[in-house]
């Protein structure tokens, strides 16, 4: 009976170090995805900001030739 008890305690000790190693993996990762959501995020804005800029600029150039202005 004795020996049952230390091989369950055994896996018990594994098990736990096996989850310890999972919640810092996952740690990282969801760290890692909030960086790259970041990043992407502000590609995003800096992107559709020229995209404005630049319609910005075309309309300008329109109303110009057209006498607009």
């Amino acid at each position: 009976m004795e020996a049952r008890v230390a091989v369950l305690e055994q896996i018990s000790r594994t098990t736990a170090a096996a989850l310890d190693r999972i919640e810092r993996r996952l740690d990282a990762v969801v760290t890692e995805q909030r960086a790259d959501f970041r990043w992407l995020f502000g590609i995003m804005l800096g992107g559709f900001t020229a995209m404005l800029g630049g319609f910005g600029a075309m309309l300008g150039v329109m109303a110009h030739g057209f006498h607009w202005l």
